[in-house]
């Protein structure tokens, strides 16, 4: 066996770091209040006022250019090899838990990196760094995963084609978070033998929604905080990947969306004008974005498809869903609690289909999924997944998938996925969600959800949430539930995710997400603190952005 062979490199720090480290410590509490449509509503201190308007700045795509090129200048400036890397500490602002990385090497390797803290209770974190090839003689990533208020000891491991491994380590002293987010999570390994077989990736929780400051949490698989990612406001909903550019696009306020590349840099940011983004977003099959959406000069909201184009920034109304429900919306009446506009239709999950050009809707006022074809020229309802005596004496009854079955329909679902199979016959695919089991329509405050099986209150401690899975025959006209189970209950928000064997599922108000495997057996619970509910839990693997 080869001596390793460990250096102890110098990490330089960016002076923009340092000044965001200083800012992060001086958080009084003097319980200001700021409106603004970029953010949504928050209380902030005077300093987290600061703080926010450095997140604002770190989404300004002139100052991110202006930091790529002086990392440009500094690599031009030395000779940077695995004795003497480049290091800064989290140039671009984009996650406080991270380290840019620069250096030559003599031999294309692979690099691998492990961050270790001296405390039993933090597990190391180790990950492979993305690389266009798998080696290669030039390197250039970001360390994910560094804890806070720590001394960090990061160490590089570079393999050869030929397996000749070498290592490097260097050492870095890690300030506060910006937020007060828990490092280590509360964790349930409930099945200690299942919970072994998890799979690799990131937990990443968005909309941990609160009055101060916003960001989304990585989260490792034994619950450590691997980053923290500042938003402006509002929350973020899920992550969209595009690998071909190397970028990823994520919510940042309430009117616009972050193009971020692997390192970290923000490369563009979308602002929608006029309209504000809610609940979700998804690619078409050009890789144009379609977003839910509200028009701010509009007296309803949470009723629109809208689309970015990529290559313009154009910003296109594609469907306005009044067109097409107006009986629904006729009928309704605004919540007297509800500052916003007229909620009626509350849209909170789109998927692409792709065929006919078609998107499946989730609406959480009248519990009923939607699905529209045709969304770029002439949009038409193809059918909906809904209660007969919701929809009765409508234009749009007709329209009613027949249910197969004895069960009690969704409530108040959330984050509806279309999944084809190449098994089904034509015209069938599955549909699952996070059925909350909820009744409630505000809109609509005479309808009696509880003749139907549902419950009407958000906050029914005894009751469960579930996890459900419809089989849709398009040709046939129907739905069926196929699959469901039990989980911790949540009356609003929420999410499930399905993954090679696993299902990912958050239990928003109660603060909780958890695996569970085929047999619906739960392996381990992940609880965390929350002001409010924890919107989302996606689980990544960031295989081709951060990771190789």
């Amino acid at each position: 066996m080869k001596k390793k062979n460990i250096i102890i490199i110098i990490v330089c720090v960016a002076a923009i770091a340092l000044a965001a480290a200083v800012i992060v410590n001086l958080i009084p509490d003097s319980g200001k209040t700021t409106d603004v449509a970029d953010y949504g509503t928050t209380s902030l201190t005077d300093d987290q006022e600061e703080i926010q308007e450095l997140f604002r700045e770190t989404y300004d795509v002139d100052n991110q250019q202006m930091i790529a090129d002086n990392l440009e200048e500094k690599k031009a400036a030395d000779e940077y090899t695995a004795d003497n890397m480049l290091i800064e500490y989290n140039p671009f602002g984009t996650n406080t838990t991270s380290l840019y990385v620069y250096f030559e090497s003599e031999d294309a390797v692979s690099v691998e990196y492990t961050v270790h803290v001296d405390d039993d209770s933090i597990d190391d974190f180790t990950a492979t760094a993305y690389q266009d090839s798998e080696y290669q003689m030039e390197h250039e990533f970001q360390v994910l995963g560094l804890i806070p208020d720590m001394e960090n000891t990061i160490t590089f491991t570079l393999t050869s084609e030929d397996g000749t491994v070498t290592t490097r380590e260097t050492t870095y002293e890690m300030g506060s978070l910006y937020g007060d987010e828990e490092i280590c999570l509360e964790v349930e390994v409930t099945d200690a033998e299942g919970a072994q077989e998890v799979s690799d990736g990131l937990y990443v929780v968005m909309g941990n929604d609160s009055t101060a400051l916003d960001f989304m949490y990585y989260y490792d698989a034994n619950g450590v905080l691997r980053g923290e990612i500042p938003i402006i406001g509002y929350r973020s909903h899920r992550l969209l990947f595009d690998e071909d550019e190397g970028v990823m696009y994520y919510s940042i306020s309430t009117s616009k969306l972050a193009e971020v590349n692997r390192l970290g840099q923000v490369t563009d940011v979308y602002d929608l004008g006029d309209y504000n983004l809610h609940h979700d977003y998804v690619f078409d099959d050009d890789g144009n974005i379609l977003i839910l959406g509200s028009d701010t000069t509009s007296e309803t909201v949470e009723d629109l498809v809208l689309c970015i184009d990529r290559e313009t920034g154009e910003v296109e109304e594609l469907a306005d869903l009044g067109d097409f429900f107006s009986d629904i919306k006729d009928r309704a009446v605004k919540d007297e609690d509800d500052e916003d506009g007229l909620d009626w239709l509350h849209v909170n999950t789109i998927q692409w289909v792709g065929e006919d050009d078609a998107v499946i809707l989730s609406s959480r006022e009248t519990s009923t999924i939607i699905k529209l074809s045709n969304i770029y020229d002439a949009p038409t309802v193809d059918y909906i997944i809904g209660d007969e005596e919701y929809w009765k004496d409508t234009d749009e009854e007709n329209l009613l998938l027949s249910k197969v079955g004895d069960f009690t329909i969704q409530g108040g679902q959330h984050t509806v996925t279309y999944v084809e199979d190449d098994s089904l016959e034509e015209g069938q695919y599955y549909l699952y969600m996070f059925n909350n089991n909820i009744g409630i329509s505000n809109s609509n405050p005479d309808f009696d959800w509880s003749a139907i099986g549902l419950t009407n209150s958000a906050a029914k401690a005894g009751d469960n949430s579930y996890y459900y899975e419809y089989l849709v025959d398009e040709d046939e006209g129907t739905f069926e539930l196929v699959d469901s189970f039990a989980v911790p209950y949540s009356g609003y928000v929420s999410s499930v995710q399905n993954l090679d064997g696993e299902t990912v599922v958050d239990s928003g108000l109660p603060g909780s997400f958890a695996v569970y495997d085929e047999d619906h057996n739960e392996l381990i619970r992940y609880t965390m603190e929350v002001e409010r509910f924890i919107y989302r839990v996606y689980k990544y693997d960031f295989n081709g952005y951060y990771f190789r």
